[in-house]
């Protein structure tokens, strides 16, 4: 449930888009993420730096895109996110010594350092990936392709490097007793 409201804002951005275009979906997407994140606030949950990064992003890009009347510019947005995501990775791993990933997900799975650093430097390849493809489709196919990559094309991918990393993480963990 918590993964369908993470999407949320962009299954509302293809929605908006195919009923009044890119401006007005653009203005959805930035309305539902402001939403998104009051909506956790409101109800005492916590929002992740990531959350936080994403909500910046979207109205830095997506305000650009409305004042300057430039769909370019929310474009560009899957492209700055994902490399964003990669650099913080990586600054947090090389620059402090910290493996963000074992740091959310240490307490459910145990792997040794040299698996924690693969599955790190295999999602930091991953969001550069998907900057590059954001980049690419957005620069070489029209809006409208753009739009529906952008939707099933990004989680599709999602979808099927997490399925992957989940299998890989299944061989290379130790299960954590539960205390059942």
């Amino acid at each position: 449930m918590k993964f369908l409201f993470e999407f949320l804002p962009i299954v509302l951005f293809f929605a908006a888009y195919q009923l009044w275009g890119i401006e007005t979906a653009t203005g959805v997407a930035i309305v539902a993420s402001i939403l998104q994140i009051a909506w956790l606030k409101l109800r005492k949950l916590p929002v992740s730096g990531m959350q936080w990064f994403s909500l910046g992003i979207i109205v830095v890009f997506g305000g650009l895109t409305l004042w300057l009347h430039d769909p370019w510019f929310i474009k560009l947005k899957p492209t700055v996110l994902n490399i964003g995501f990669s650099l913080v990775l990586l600054i947090a791993q090389l620059g402090f010594r910290k493996n963000l990933l074992q740091s959310v997900m240490g307490a459910q799975v145990r792997m040794d350092e040299k698996r924690w650093n693969q599955l790190l430097w295999a999602w930091s390849g991953f969001f550069v990936l998907m900057a590059g493809a954001n980049w690419w489709v957005a620069s070489h196919f029209s809006e409208a392709i753009w739009v529906q990559f952008k939707l099933f094309g990004f989680l599709g991918l999602f979808f099927v490097f997490a399925l992957a990393q989940g299998f890989w993480i299944s061989r290379h963990a130790e299960m954590i007793e539960d205390g059942r």
